[in-house]
């Protein structure tokens, strides 16, 4: 116990990154091993290629999306407080009443809000705050392969954007997108390596501990 303490001390802001994050010590640590472990030239960063050698991401057929929220703003390096704030957002939900929680401290990374947030970036490539149908098809173009038909994915990316756009302009925004997610208690649920387009609608597909595939 001592040990993993005296480990943990090593790592810069432990304590502010565990109260951030929510991550165990222990988590935290595993964590930690593992970006220096990606950080083969021991650079005290990651960059893409870092990123791109885990074999989950590899897979995925949103990996690059995935790898894209590492390095916001045109970045081209995260360091480790950054690593482990977006793989806090697929840790399970808070569950603590918001009502209990000091109002001077931010909302949890794994927060329904700030799941769905993530979320909404992984379709809004441009960034302008809504979602196209040239967005959404260019996710279910990524998530089914050749699989289905382009005509069945036009149509599905149209019923999507259709029934979740309340307003007419168009596009989904992150207010629109929020209501649809509501219908699908488990996307709120969970955040997963697997992708975002659920089998009924706009949503997140379901699977616990993706921060676990970097430990």
């Amino acid at each position: 116990m001592g040990s993993r303490g005296s480990h943990a001390a090593r790592i810069p802001d432990a304590d502010s990154i565990r109260r951030e994050t929510g991550f165990s010590q222990a988590s935290l640590l595993r964590l930690y091993h593992r970006f220096r472990a990606l950080d083969r030239n021991k650079k005290g960063y990651l960059s893409r290629m870092d990123l791109q050698q885990i074999g989950a991401l590899a897979v995925n057929p949103l990996g690059d999306r995935i790898i894209d929220s590492f390095f916001p703003d045109g970045n081209l390096r995260v360091d480790f407080p950054g690593f482990v704030r977006v793989l806090a957002h697929f840790r399970p939900v808070d569950d603590d009443d918001s009502s209990m929680r000091d109002p001077k401290e931010p909302e949890p990374l794994n927060s329904r809000m700030n799941k769905l947030r993530f979320a909404f970036q992984l379709y809004d490539l441009d960034r302008d705050g809504k979602i196209s149908r040239h967005e959404m098809l260019q996710v279910l173009r990524l998530m089914v392969g050749v699989q289905v038909t382009e005509e069945q994915l036009e149509s599905i990316a149209d019923r999507t954007v259709q029934e979740a756009d309340e307003d007419g302009d168009g596009a989904v925004s992150f207010l629109e997108f929020t209501k649809e997610m509501l219908w699908c208690p488990a996307c709120i649920f969970s955040l997963g390596c697997a992708g975002v387009v659920c089998s009924q609608h706009m949503g997140v597909n379901c699977t616990e501990g993706f921060h676990l595939c970097f430990q």
